[in-house]
């Protein structure tokens, strides 16, 4: 029997896969659970749909994702921090610090994408990278001064 999985089944497929399962796997395992539903043509067809829009929305994503990496690579971000004589920042600064200052030039950027190689903490250029996308990242400037 050919059934279009509702979601992923450990040995049979993954969600959306359409399958070929004995009968009573179906009706007494993938069915009643509601992991499954028949294979007709119109549940094909809704899968084959679904799909689709699942393609589609990717693809707008990853060319969001795209844009938004071209305007950080022209990016220059200034920060004012309090520091000590010698240049050194007290406490460090955190992505989130980063990403509050992001949301000031009007780029809205998780903290969770940006990427600190190690802390920083004292005054100077930093490249900072962000991964917005898993194929797309961009490096942009930080420039910490003191106040």
């Amino acid at each position: 029997m050919q059934v279009v999985l509702l979601k992923d089944v450990k040995g049979s497929g993954k969600k959306g896969d359409i399958v070929n399962v004995s009968d009573g796997y179906a009706r007494n395992f993938l069915f009643k659970q509601g992991l499954a539903k028949e294979a007709t043509s119109s549940s094909i067809a809704e899968n084959k749909q679904q799909k689709d829009a699942a393609a589609y929305h990717k693809s707008v994503e990853l060319q969001n994702a795209k844009e938004l990496a071209n305007v950080l690579r022209t990016k220059t971000i200034y920060l004012k921090v309090k520091a000590g004589e010698n240049g050194k920042i007290f406490g460090g600064i955190t992505s989130q610090e980063i990403a509050n200052e992001l949301l000031k030039e009007r780029i809205n950027l998780d903290k969770k994408k940006i990427v600190l190689s190690s802390p920083i903490k004292s005054v100077g250029r930093y490249t900072i990278n962000a991964k917005i996308y898993p194929d797309v990242s961009a490096d942009f400037i930080l420039v910490v001064d003191a106040e």
